[in-house]
């Protein structure tokens, strides 16, 4: 049986200036950590508010968009992997006991600064939203199952549970090891065309992923992957 060594560094906390906190145990909500050994590239959020099951209230926004902040400008940083650190739930969505003490300009605001944190983490994992039931705009219609999702086509995995209760986050951390060896820099480039390619007709499509193409050119991966496929050696990417 093959065994991998995996070494795990200390969860780093991230401090949101300006806010007041119901908290986690260490005050901070949001935490980050890097992996080590053959994992080395990954890096993990741990989103860990229980008293609210992880709902995006003030703090919990502000030390997610500083730390996306901060891993952004990380080039060690290849894969991201979001982990709930609170069990049985990832995140309840809005936190609304928090939205009802807020006046109608502060909601308008906080609403826009959960579009660019959506925009910056690209996330579908929401399987449903509840506003409706609250008098809000939706995002979406009635809740699924991870099972429904999947037949729907609207996630790309799902799991059985497992005793630990974490195998979501076993089989995201297998798709990050995935996709750790390939070469950092196709990979955004590809998520952008991707991205960009589905939301305009397929000549701009084709533009957009030319342009993405022309950036990869002088890179020196691009450069290693081809003499590695001529060498028949692994490749070794640095993400330049």
């Amino acid at each position: 049986m093959l065994r991998v060594l995996c070494l795990l560094r200390p969860w780093r906390p991230l401090r949101a200036r300006g806010c007041a906190s119901d908290g986690a145990a260490g005050g901070s909500e949001i935490q980050v950590r890097a992996l080590a050994g053959p994992d080395q590239g990954i890096t993990e959020i741990l989103m860990n508010r229980p008293s609210a099951r992880n709902a995006l209230g003030n703090v919990f926004v502000s030390e997610l968009l500083e730390s996306l902040a901060q891993l952004r400008e990380d080039w060690q940083v290849r894969v991201l992997l979001f982990r709930s650190g609170v069990k049985g739930v990832f995140c309840a969505g809005a936190d609304l006991k928090e939205r009802e003490q807020m006046s109608e300009a502060e909601v308008g605001v906080f609403v826009q600064r959960l579009r660019g944190l959506m925009n910056d983490i690209a996330s579908s994992a929401i399987m449903g939203l509840i506003e409706t039931t609250r008098g809000l705009l939706p995002g979406a219609g009635r809740r699924l199952s991870g099972t429904e999702a999947h037949a729907l086509g609207l996630v790309n995995h799902a799991v059985a549970q497992n005793e630990e209760g974490d195998a979501a986050y076993q089989r995201a951390r297998a798709l990050a090891q995935e996709i750790l060896p390939q070469a950092p820099i196709a990979v955004r480039l590809g998520k952008v065309a991707i991205d960009r390619g589905m939301e305009v007709d397929i000549a701009s499509g084709m533009a957009i992923e030319g342009m993405c193409y022309a950036q990869n050119i002088p890179t020196r991966d691009r450069l290693e992957g081809m003499a590695a496929f001529r060498e028949k050696r692994p490749p070794k990417f640095v993400g330049k």
